[in-house]
């Protein structure tokens, strides 16, 4: 069995930590590892405020002022994948990990930390996606649960 959702969600920071619960109650409600859970969604919630942050751009009510989250939890994995409207990566061949002292640009470095893969991909004028996604290990009374 397997189940996923998207979300449409206004760029504002609110978003973020209801894209987070969601994510955590459905994982919870399906049976997956709570280490694991925690895991991706603090994934999720840096890839949420990186589109909250640099998904738009300068035109008011345009597309970009909304970003998509959309999950995937099928069998032994689960993936999620950001998707926003802004200007994209200048470079996603790869992340660059920021020096101490920098104020930003931690969060995709943390993202390549908590998940097993980590996707970066610019739709040319139309934005960028982050998808990751990381192994499942279930609770032994999991509803889900891969036998």
């Amino acid at each position: 069995m397997s189940i996923w959702w998207s979300l449409h969600l206004r760029r504002e920071a609110a978003s973020v930590p209801l894209a987070r619960r969601l994510l955590l109650g459905a994982m919870d409600t399906a049976g997956v590892d709570p280490d694991i859970s925690y895991d991706l969604s603090v994934a999720l919630s840096e890839a949420c405020a990186n589109a909250v942050e640099h998904g738009g751009s300068a035109a008011a009510g345009s597309s970009s002022d909304a970003y998509r989250v959309t999950a995937y939890l099928d069998g032994e994995k689960c993936r999620i994948e950001v998707v926003d409207g802004g200007p994209g990566f200048p470079d996603c061949s790869h992340v660059a990990v920021p020096g101490l002292s920098a104020e930003g640009g931690r969060g995709l470095c943390l993202i390549e930390q908590l998940a097993d893969h980590v996707y970066l991909r610019n739709r040319p004028g139309r934005g960028a996606v982050v998808s990751f996604d990381k192994v499942l290990k279930w609770r032994e009374d999991a509803l889900l649960r891969v036998v």
